[in-house]
């Protein structure tokens, strides 16, 4: 196969081994298409970017990292082409706001709080357990009743501080990942710093048998802390993995030293999750991952792996690259398939199959989800998803990118994030996350040509001429999800949304019943 301008394909045939290889870098996703030191150097002076930087460190976050070479051009770009400059909720005529609860007590910032603050409060990624939804927050989750979607109702905020929240579910467990150092692992934890040796980062874990009432069971340290996990069960049931995803080492980092091309394994023994531990760290780039240069990021471990545990497979988005595993072996997922884009894609940021396993979007969270990306200037391959066909060989192929298409304002925030599958048979569909871009439902069963079928956009939080995060607010859809035949999202700012889509094509879909529902571990419909 011969690469396409910019993207290459390094295939670590299945079965390879898996061995160390150091690389040191930092993330570096970007505005521009090439990175110049002369715009480095014009961002490392910009106060914009400064605060940035202090809110991630604030945070202990990875987001404002993008910063290291935005252009001037951050938050100066030509939005006039902007449908929706004024706060509303607008939307295509086939799908609807139907139920929002905002954000309370502990979870939701105090009045004033400056947009470098308001990180410490987000909301971020969702989970599912038949008529229960579990909403992660930077301080702990919601569960939320939501056998009546038009009406739902909090059922628990339990308050455990440790951003970025990160929640999955399997049957009776949770687990909640922790990426900023704390004090211990106690729900009591104070907020530490990365130079102390003892502080503590990783997973907690909790039996959910009760949702009302969620029993923490069980921590587990892990290297670089998790900034998210991913759910790999056993074929029998009895033995639950989670795959550690964390990156960008630091010599200053006693918690979290380079090389780190590497996932932690935790093993959750369904039955005792109080002996949950690390079964081993395998290295996934034993010749390298992407060193970085024209705007890509150089990988330095992953951000986010979607496993397909029926099928044994996984795909990761890993900074500079994307990949697939083996995952037979649960304790030893092996790389098969690696690929960069160093033309379009910043920061491999999460993945998701299709239902037949034979095809992956890629999502490319250019600036950090920080930035104005949706605009006419950045144009609609950068900070969008990239669509692959896995051939035969289980080789990676590009088919083309998607990116939803209105112009947003330098006030908000957008770039491709998370999303699911809608179970449509014979039909690829998915709905997804944007932050203030809002949601897009979109059909990508022809691989080279998807096309939208629906959107929702509130609008953005700030007026015209407030500037983006972090003079302005950071907001919008974390992450969302279908379940039960309804689209639910995390929104960072304005809390939890369920909506409706009217479609047709949809009409099966919303008769498909999940019981633990996970997007970062795929079943099949």
């Amino acid at each position: 196969m011969t690469p396409r301008l910019g993207l290459t394909r390094r295939g670590a045939r299945r079965g390879a081994a898996v061995l160390a290889t150091a690389l040191v870098a930092s993330l570096a996703p970007a505005l521009a298409a090439s990175t110049t030191a002369t715009a480095a150097s014009s961002a490392e002076n910009d106060p914009t970017c400064q605060a940035a930087k202090a809110a991630q460190e604030s945070a202990v976050e990875l987001f404002a990292r993008g910063c290291a070479t935005l252009d001037e051009k951050y938050g100066d770009i030509d939005d006039s082409a902007a449908q929706n400059d004024q706060p509303d909720r607008i939307a295509s005529k086939n799908m609807a706001l139907i139920a929002n609860r905002p954000k309370s007590g502990p979870f939701s910032p105090p009045p004033g709080t400056p947009g470098a603050g308001q990180l410490d409060y987000a909301n971020s990624d969702l989970a599912f357990k038949g008529d229960y939804a579990f909403a992660g927050n930077f301080q702990g989750f919601m569960v939320y009743d939501i056998s009546n979607p038009s009406d739902p109702q909090p059922t628990t905020q339990l308050v455990c501080p440790g951003g970025q929240g990160d929640v999955s579910v399997y049957k009776n467990i949770l687990v909640y990942s922790v990426d900023s150092p704390r004090s211990d692992s106690t729900c009591n934890s104070q907020p530490s710093s990365t130079s102390v040796p003892t502080a503590w980062e990783g997973l907690r874990i909790f039996n959910i048998k009760d949702p009302a009432n969620p029993k923490y069971v069980a921590s587990v340290r892990t290297d670089c802390g998790s900034h998210t996990n991913s759910l790999a069960p056993t074929k029998d049931g009895r033995t639950l993995y989670s795959y550690v995803s964390s990156y960008s080492p630091s010599d200053a980092n006693v918690n979290c030293q380079p090389p780190h091309d590497k996932i932690s394994v935790v093993k959750i023994p369904l039955g005792q999750a109080k002996d949950s531990e690390v079964v081993s760290t395998p290295v996934l780039f034993p010749e390298g991952g992407n060193p970085g240069g024209n705007g890509s990021s150089n990988t330095t471990g992953c951000h986010d792996i979607t496993t397909y545990p029926s099928k044994d497979i996984a795909a990761g988005a890993c900074m500079g690259d994307g990949i697939l595993m083996d995952i037979s072996d649960r304790e030893n997922p092996v790389v098969t398939e690696q690929v960069t884009d160093t033309e379009n894609f910043a920061f491999w940021h999460s993945a998701t199959w299709n239902n037949a396993g034979t095809k992956v979007v890629f999502t490319d969270e250019l600036g950090g989800g920080v930035a104005p990306t949706c605009n006419e200037e950045t144009g609609s391959t950068r900070g969008a998803n990239g669509i692959y066909n896995v051939n035969k060989d289980g080789q990676l192929v590009f088919k083309s990118y998607y990116k939803m298409p209105r112009t947003q304002t330098n006030e908000e925030n957008c770039v491709a994030h998370n999303g699911s599958l809608i179970p449509v048979e014979g039909r690829d569909i998915m709905v997804q996350a944007w932050y203030q871009g809002g949601i897009s439902v979109f059909d990508f069963t022809k691989s080279g040509k998807p096309v939208e079928l629906a959107w929702f956009d509130r609008g953005p939080l700030d007026p015209a001429g407030t500037g983006p995060f972090p003079t302005g607010s950071l907001g919008g859809s974390w992450s969302a999800y279908w379940h039960n035949g309804k689209v639910f999202s995390n929104d960072i700012a304005k809390g939890f949304d369920v909506l409706n889509v009217n479609l047709p094509l949809l009409r099966d879909a919303k008769k498909v019943r999940a019981g633990t529902n996970n997007p970062q571990a795929q079943t099949s419909y």
